[in-house]
């Protein structure tokens, strides 16, 4: 009678099962590793993100809040906005637009709000209650009350380069272009556009 050895073939047998059960933790390791990879890119490209977000809304935006009762009822005490700093950058303001800027370098110097009306170049006057732009009547988008103080307008006021004649939407009620201590806008104290609302909620979204 011949005896086999059962021992060898046993052996290979738990050889060749361990060696598959290898590859298959190293697969499962791999995915893992992939896995965790594709978490770590994500979150990496989530904060680089959120991190160009922050930087952008740093350089481009600045909030604003309305101090001052001469934009009524466009613009009402306590509003807040983001300010759009680089729109006059490359560019210049346009009638009609609502601007944000200062009456003087100082860094302290307050901001006012209020909207352009005549542009550099131009001559405003303000007579019988009407706006007069190089001595034409001036037919505005929406109604506003006839003008019954024109201050300093009362007389022709010639516009140079870089200067901006503006005039709150309160009109019988607001210091502006009219009155000394605000006066002519020159662009290089324009700190930016205003561009959108942020409070109160019933008002969010662009102006």
């Amino acid at each position: 009678m011949c005896i086999v050895p059962l021992f060898p073939l046993f052996g290979g047998s738990m050889k060749k099962d361990w060696k598959e059960n290898r590859k298959l933790q190293d697969a499962k390791e791999k995915l893992e590793d992939k896995k965790i990879r594709s978490v770590l890119i994500w979150v990496f490209q989530i904060t680089a993100t959120l991190a160009f977000a922050a930087m952008t809304a740093i350089v481009m935006f600045q909030s604003v809040t309305m101090q001052e009762s001469s934009m009524e009822p466009t613009l009402s005490v306590g509003d807040k906005f983001f300010m759009n700093r680089i729109a006059y950058k490359m560019s210049s303001p346009k009638r009609g637009d609502i601007i944000v800027f200062k009456t003087n370098a100082g860094d302290d110097a307050a901001l006012h709000i209020r909207r352009v009306i005549g542009l550099p170049g131009e001559t405003v006057q303000i007579a019988n209650g009407r706006i007069l732009i190089n001595g034409e009547t001036y037919k505005e988008g929406r109604d506003f009350p006839a003008i019954s103080n024109a201050g300093q307008a009362s007389n022709p006021i010639s516009l140079e380069s870089g200067e901006y004649f503006v005039l709150g939407d309160n009109r019988n009620n607001s210091e502006d272009s009219r009155h000394g201590d605000i006066g002519i806008v020159k662009k290089r104290y324009i700190a930016g556009k205003l561009w959108f609302t942020i409070f109160p909620v019933k008002k969010i979204g662009f102006l």
